[in-house]
This record gives C-alpha cells, sequence and structure tokens, in this order.
C-alpha cells in the first residue's frame, strides 16, 4: 500500500478541497460502484461538498441495473441524490466500449445540465492514466496523445469534467474503501481479454519489473501535457496571423507558415482543417499518418519549390498556387458511377 491511511484522506481531500470550493452549483460525481468511484463519492461526501450521484446502466450484462441500485442505496446512506442513466441506444457488435463510453459522456452531460451542475467528477487513477498513455502509444498517436486524460477538460456548454484522482493509485482507493467498510463491485469486463485495455493490465505488471510504472507513464503523460499546451498556444498565434477566412473557405499564407517548425506547420494545417469542418456522415476520423503525409511530403516540399498542389484530405480540399497562397474549402462530393450490367 503506497499510502498510510491518514495521509491518503489528507491526499483525497486536498484533491477535491480546490474543486468543493470553486463550484457555485452542485457538483455531479460520475459513479459506477466500483472502488474508485465509491472512495470519489464517500470522500466527496465526507468534506462536505454539495454533490448528487449518477450511475450510467450500460445494460451491457445481466446484473447491470441491480449494481446500478446499489449504488443508490449507498448514496441514501450518505444523504446524497441517487440517479441512474440509462442507455438505451442501438447496439453495435465493434467498439462497443467506445460507443459505452461516449454514450456515458452525454447522459452524465445532460444530467448535469438538468441539475444545473457545472462540474462533473470522474474518479480515474493514475492506473487509468498509464493504461491510456500505452495504448495511445501503441496506436501512434502523437505526443498530444501521450499526455492521456487531461485532469480537466469542457464536457458541455458550461459543464467541466474533472478528474482529481488521477495521480492517485487504484490500490490506494480500494485501500480505502476497506478502511470505511464502504462495499464496492470488480467490473468483470476489466478482466475479459477480448478487450485491449484488458490484455493490457496483464502486461502492466511486467513492465514495472522493468522500471517503467504506472507513476513514471503518468509523470511522462504530465510532461507531454505541458509540451502540448505551449505548442498549441504558439501554433494558434501563428494560425491567427497567417489565416484569413473567405467565401466558403479559408486562406493561408504558405510562405510564412513554412518557416514554421514542422510541429507548427502540423498544428496549424490541422486547426484549419478544423475549421472548414464539412457536415460529414459518419464523421470523418482523423489520422496523424494522413496529416504528416500531406503536411511532410507534399505541401512543404509544393511551396519550398514554387509548385501548384491539390489534396484531398478529411473531405476538405487543399490547394496551394505558384506564389505560396493555400486555400482550404470542403471538397466537393465524389461523384459515384453506376456500373454498367
Amino acid at each position: 500500500m503506497s499510502d498510510a491511511p491518514a495521509s491518503l484522506d489528507e491526499r483525497l481531500a486536498r484533491a477535491l478541497a480546490p474543486l468543493l470550493d470553486r463550484a457555485t452549483s452542485s457538483i455531479l460525481l460520475a459513479v459506477s460502484g466500483g472502488p474508485d468511484s465509491t472512495a470519489l463519492m464517500h470522500a466527496a461526501r465526507s468534506a462536505g461538498g454539495r454533490v448528487q450521484v449518477a450511475t450510467v446502466d450500460h445494460g451491457l450484462r445481466a446484473g447491470s441495473a441491480a449494481e446500478a441500485e446499489g449504488v443508490g442505496r449507498l448514496a441514501a446512506e450518505l444523504g446524497l441524490v441517487h440517479t441512474i442513466l440509462t442507455w438505451e441506444a442501438p447496439r453495435r457488435d465493434s467498439g462497443i466500449q467506445a460507443a459505452a463510453r461516449d454514450a456515458r459522456y452525454r447522459l452524465l452531460a445532460d444530467h448535469a445540465a438538468r441539475i444545473g451542475a457545472g462540474l462533473v467528477l470522474t474518479a480515474h487513477t493514475l492506473d487509468d492514466q498509464a493504461e491510456t498513455v500505452l495504448m495511445r502509444l501503441m496506436a501512434g498517436s502523437s505526443p498530444s496523445g501521450l499526455a492521456g486524460m487531461r485532469g480537466e477538460r469542457p464536457l458541455a456548454p458550461g459543464i467541466r469534467l474533472v478528474r482529481p484522482f488521477l495521480d492517485i493509485p487504484k490500490i490506494d482507493l480500494v485501500a480505502y474503501c476497506e478502511r470505511n467498510g464502504l462495499p464496492f463491485l470488480r467490473d468483470p469486463s476489466n478482466a475479459d481479454e477480448r478487450f485491449a485495455r484488458a490484455r493490457l493490465r496483464r502486461l502492466l505488471p511486467l513492465l514495472e519489473e522493468e522500471g517503467l510504472t504506472a507513476a513514471r507513464i503518468g509523470r511522462l503523460a504530465a510532461r507531454a501535457g505541458r509540451d502540448d499546451a505551449a505548442l498549441e498556444q504558439l501554433s494558434q498565434t501563428v494560425f491567427s496571423e497567417i489565416a484569413a477566412s473567405s467565401e466558403g473557405g479559408l486562406h493561408l499564407d504558405g510562405h510564412r507558415l513554412r518557416r514554421e517548425p514542422e510541429a507548427i506547420v502540423l498544428r496549424v494545417l490541422d486547426a484549419a482543417l478544423d475549421g472548414i469542418a464539412p457536415d460529414h456522415e459518419p464523421p470523418v476520423p482523423k489520422r496523424l499518418e494522413r496529416l504528416e503525409t500531406l503536411v511532410l511530403e507534399a505541401l512543404l516540399p509544393a511551396l519550398a519549390e514554387g509548385r501548384a498542389l491539390r489534396r484531398t484530405l478529411r473531405g476538405v480540399l487543399i490547394e496551394t498556387d505558384r506564389k505560396g497562397a493555400i486555400r482550404l474549402a470542403a471538397a466537393p462530393p465524389r461523384r459515384v458511377f453506376a456500373k454498367r450490367r
């Protein structure tokens, strides 16, 4: 156990105090019934926070409704209002965990808006952060992705998602629940090796034996987050200096842009693509490799050589002329030709 009981109580209180102090309305706690979120609920109540509790029932396994009701009983014992949010959207065979995650945040945001809560707190831990960073590393993520989960981010207009326990190991929260006699659930999907996160969880102890601990991965995420924030601020400044809106599109000063480091050029082009934002169904996913290929292998060489260029990415048409001007606009719809019989 990495913390003595008393110091852990203080650590949880310190993590929650700034949020409880700054809240001008009720705070919504996302509580699944696992040890992490159960500890969050108890610690927030012990700190005297004006909080409400919500449990999302995804209905993905038998007994999930009874588990949500169990969270409600514990919340009632603590004197907290509890609401069960049920996911009733159509299911898909593939990508079920991602779909469930998206639904969970959407349901929490809608409920927070209904009760007037400006903050939604989840109990993601240091272990969750380490798993997230490693999964993104294996997926070939950018430095921005290696920053992992942010401690705080916008969730919906006027509502922010906050993760106050990101630097606290899961084992400490389990110990907190046991010491306080709090019942908690163990999600069987956490050990289901059909899911990549569960398979990775099995490998983490081996990585720790080589020195790659959750704490070190967490520090990597924090450092990547600092660098990402600095690069984002600089790229926004450059974007504001070289971009001009035009009817149905956007113009960039290519000669000015190509004098910037490649990391800034990539971010400026990414922001420009987002600015065009054509409607797509389904949405076009972002792939860093495709943006790198466009910028590093095509766009920058064309600007340097004074060549015209015409490419399409994420539903956006990108054109350069021989004078170094870059124009972005929504790409025309693809023509569909009927097959001859």
